[in-house]
């Protein structure tokens, strides 16, 4: 593939929010109004652009049907594996209550863009001081009765509110596109075990049927050295041979039942059914559709396909708005608070016109000794869009090396299953040259043996090579963000996001 540079222009510095020195020359109001306008666009801004990075050509296309792409296979079983996982594999079940999360923390700072209005009523017994209140005089002792509605409202002058709304909006939808990421794994990981079980299958039909050949092979060279015509010592090759392979069978039968328990805990399955796990088969490994189609290159979307990097230049918006809303501490703020009720002495005069009450404020909070704490915040947070950033050229860079191991993997499991299959079709004709040859005694029954391990050693591998065909397949699916419609996905989120606009 031809490199090609892709320029995405570099994350700015956001501006520094210091107050500015007072100069004498322009009027004061002009000062104030220009000063403001000023903090306001710098408090406002949240930056979304990406760092510059270096991408290879991308020139194909995602394969069709990607969404689904486990049903190219042409197996049920394996669909309905796969879908019973996404319903109820309790790694999902965990990232969807996560998204829940972010959901409930995006209402919270969408909450405190508007006021706050709340009911109170309480009442109070007191008693005076009869040595401080001889004036006054008696009754010494009062009874206070009050109800009404208070009502607060903090202006955003500063947009620290907006870029705590903005952070908690890329918060849910990074959050999302995680859900998607345990998706695509999910569904990988149910395929590749699932092809690993059927290549167990398959191998442990080949030892039982290579087993009854062998056994049948042992009663012949016990009737022939009975009658003579063979030597103990290929009789004893013939029992060892047996043994062999009947060895094999209790470790293809372990390895079964280890797939199988693998396969019920990521479907979801009770603790009782992943002891004793139950998994019905679909199509045999070997009858299993071929590959289909591969693009030649890397996908022209694989970066706004991959979940995972959608997941880390949210991250990054997020860490954005979060220096905006840090820095916005450094300013006043500005609270409007308001109250109508009624107070009385006695309980049946509350609500009367004489004991009505009511009061308007407003008020400025100036952090004065507090700025090296907000320095601090601010630090920190600049700190996490660092990180951020970093996190989102590793996540790219880890992207690419997927999509290109899992492209090379593909290519060299596709040949090594054309090769095998070559080496098992010549290791059976010499197997069949090798039996004609010992039965009419131009060879020895080590030849026949040797030519039987071959075989059996060579069918096993061809297994091997299919099963690594198949699941290189599947890392490469998931390596090009495949099981996520971009078009889907973003239908799914525009609702969260009208939600948030409004």
């Amino acid at each position: 593939m031809n490199a090609r540079t892709v320029r995405i222009p570099r994350l700015p510095r956001l501006p520094r929010l210091t107050p500015p020195a007072p100069r004498s020359s322009p009027p004061r109001s002009r000062v104030a109004a220009a000063t403001a306008a000023a903090l306001l666009s710098a408090c406002a801004t949240v930056d979304t652009a990406r760092p510059e990075l270096e991408l290879p050509a991308l020139t194909a296309s995602a394969p069709a049907q990607v969404e689904r792409w486990w049903t190219l296979f042409g197996d049920p079983q394996l669909d309905a594996l796969v879908d019973e996982a996404l319903g109820a594999n309790l790694d999902l079940r965990a990232a969807m209550a996560r998204i829940d999360e972010a959901r409930a923390a995006l209402r919270l700072a969408r909450s405190n863009l508007y006021p706050s209005l709340d009911a109170e009523a309480g009442a109070s017994r007191s008693r005076r001081s009869e040595a401080t209140s001889l004036r006054q005089g008696p009754p010494f002792t009062s009874t206070t009765y009050d109800a009404g509605l208070q009502a607060a409202y903090e202006v955003d002058l500063w947009g620290r509110l907006a870029a705590g709304r903005a952070a908690a909006d890329s918060s849910l939808l990074a959050s999302r596109y995680a859900a998607e990421t345990v998706r695509i794994a999910l569904a990988a990981q149910v395929a590749s075990t699932y092809f690993t079980l059927r290549a167990y299958d398959a191998e442990l039909q080949l030892a039982t049927e290579t087993l009854a050949t062998r056994e049948e092979n042992e009663k012949l060279q016990a009737q022939r050295f009975e009658a003579g015509l063979a030597s103990e010592f290929e009789l004893r090759l013939a029992q060892a041979e047996r043994a062999a392979v009947a060895a094999s069978v209790p470790a293809l039968k372990s390895a079964i039942a280890r797939s199988e328990a693998a396969l019920a805990l990521l479907a979801g399955r009770s603790p009782r059914a992943v002891f004793t796990p139950v998994v019905a088969r679909g199509i045999d490994l070997q009858k299993i559709a071929a590959a289909p189609p591969v693009p030649a290159g890397l996908p022209s979307d694989l970066l706004a396909r991959r979940p995972d990097i959608r997941r880390a230049e949210t991250e990054l918006v997020a860490a954005n708005a979060r220096i905006g809303e840090a820095r916005a501490q450094y300013f006043p703020r500005l609270t409007l608070t308001a109250r109508f009720g009624g107070e009385s002495a006695d309980l049946s005069d509350l609500l009367t016109s004489p004991a009505r009450v009511w009061s308007i404020a407003g008020g400025l909070l100036q952090p004065i000794v507090g700025a090296a704490r907000i320095g601090a915040e601010v630090d920190a947070a600049t700190a996490r869009r660092e990180q951020a950033r970093i996190g989102y050229v590793q996540s790219v860079q880890a992207a690419f090396r997927d999509a290109h191991d899992a492209l090379v993997a593909h290519r060299g499991a596709v040949e090594t299953l054309a090769a095998q299959d070559a080496r098992r079709t010549a290791l059976a004709r010499a197997l069949a040259l090798a039996d004609a040859r010992y039965k009419s005694g131009y060879s020895t029954y080590l030849e026949v043996l040797d030519a039987q391990r071959s075989l059996l050693e060579a069918e096993r591998a061809r297994l091997a090579a299919a099963r690594d065909r198949q699941t290189a397949l599947v890392d490469l699916y998931k390596a090009l963000g495949g099981g996520w419609s971009p078009a889907q996905f973003a239908q799914e989120t525009a609702p969260a996001k009208a939600s948030a606009a409004n």
